[in-house]
């Protein structure tokens, strides 16, 4: 388990170290690899309602790096290949009749048909950081809306910070009209969400004497239509793949959100128990980022000062013995950007955060690609053994795609 750090000095960190998530507008730069041993940036860019998934709360196979991939422009093969060099064939048609699903709600324990491993094929959008009920985050949704049309959406994920500045009230708070029901209004699949350090308050401190801000979020899915947020952390089965919703602010500030040991050992177990092809975690807080927050265990560049909590020095240590080697690819927010970073330790790390406004790229490590101050989406095609990721700007440009197989 990650190591603990004593309450005093985690509250002492927390109140001096929290971080600021302004967003920037603009048309951004974009930089794309053209080798696996380089971060310098190129020239070259690349060209429905569904049933619900059955999902299970807070109750952790492996599956390591080893893939090929093709992309839209020459990208290389990274980490150590198991399976031999192939070439993918996707489509981009719509789905209009998507895989059969179970579903559960969040203490059930009913036998999912979905599990096995089975061939099968699940879509979705990804995008976080979208709190702000701005002109940007409604025409990111617009561009959603048509993608999914023309694409087919099996449902979307909200990589957390939903809501900005300091989470919502109560399940009445006006909010939940203003920066979620409003701007998604046009989608008509559901949205399964994870907590922010803002969803929990205190300004994005991500701790707040309001102790239940967090609660609220979850119990709003009793309240909507669109809205899926079971527990804290949960996790669904689809097809042949698994999806983990996890927590990491609780890791963050572990242990004044509570102990994140239950979360870690419920991960584990689940992990280790998956049978599935596909297995997918998203969060908020990075591991691996080219924002300006940074990688876990230095964020906002506070490596080597002693304040693990807001290095988020538990963030990268529950990542490296949970997720590492084991998850197939980590999908978060917190850096208000659109990046594809090379995998690493075994696993793929994409982050989308640019649901509502767009930060700078301040960070180095390699990666397949990378846009500054651009707002956008992620749309995923996982069809039998391959993963097909598309980078959407808020206008419905698609800027890059990349699929790889295991």
């Amino acid at each position: 388990m990650v190591s603990r750090i004593a309450h005093g000095t985690v509250l002492a960190a927390m109140f001096a170290g929290g971080c600021s998530d302004d967003g920037g507008t603009g048309a951004g730069t974009q930089n794309v690899d053209t080798t696996a041993q380089t971060t310098e940036p190129g020239a070259t860019q690349s060209p429905g309602p569904t049933t619900e998934p059955s999902v299970t709360g807070s109750t952790g196979g492996t599956q390591s790096g080893g893939q090929t991939n093709t992309t839209s422009e020459p990208d290389p093969t990274e980490g150590p290949t198991t399976n031999p060099p192939s070439t993918t064939t996707t489509t981009a048609t719509a789905t209009t009749t998507p895989d059969t699903t179970t579903t559960t709600n969040a203490s059930s324990t009913t036998d999912d048909e979905t599990t096995g491993g089975a061939a099968g094929l699940v879509r979705f959008v990804v995008l976080g950081d979208v709190g702000e009920g701005n002109e940007d985050q409604y025409q990111v949704a617009d561009a959603i809306i048509a993608v999914c049309e023309q694409r087919g959406c099996d449902w979307a994920m909200l990589t957390g910070d939903n809501f900005y500045d300091s989470g919502v009230d109560g399940v009445d708070d006006p909010q939940w009209q203003e920066k979620f029901e409003l701007p998604y209004m046009g989608i008509t699949f559901p949205i399964y969400a994870v907590l922010g350090n803002h969803d929990y308050g205190g300004n994005g401190i991500g701790v707040d004497f309001d102790t239940n801000k967090s609660d609220y979020q979850v119990e709003y899915t009793q309240h909507s239509e669109l809205w899926r947020m079971p527990d804290k952390y949960y996790s669904w089965k689809q097809a042949h793949a698994e999806f983990w919703g996890l927590d990491t602010n609780q890791v963050m500030t572990d242990p004044i959100n509570g102990s994140l040991e239950p979360q870690q050992n419920w991960l584990d177990q689940t992990v280790a128990a998956s049978t599935a092809t596909w297995k997918i975690a998203f969060g908020h807080h990075p591991y691996l980022s080219n924002g300006d927050h940074g990688n876990a265990g230095a964020y906002e560049d506070l490596e080597g000062i002693p304040l693990p909590f807001v290095a988020g020095e538990s963030v990268k240590e529950f990542m490296e013995e949970s997720v590492c080697g084991k998850i197939d690819v980590y999908i978060c927010g917190h850096d208000h950007t659109m990046q594809w970073l090379q995998a690493a330790c075994g696993t793929e790390f994409i982050v989308a955060g640019a649901g509502s406004k767009a930060n700078t790229i301040e960070g180095d490590n390699p990666f397949h690609f990378q846009i500054a101050e651009m707002e956008g989406f992620t749309w995923v095609e996982l069809n039998d053994n391959s993963f097909t990721g598309v980078i959407y700007d808020k206008n419905g440009n698609e800027l890059y795609s990349r699929t790889f197989t295991k």
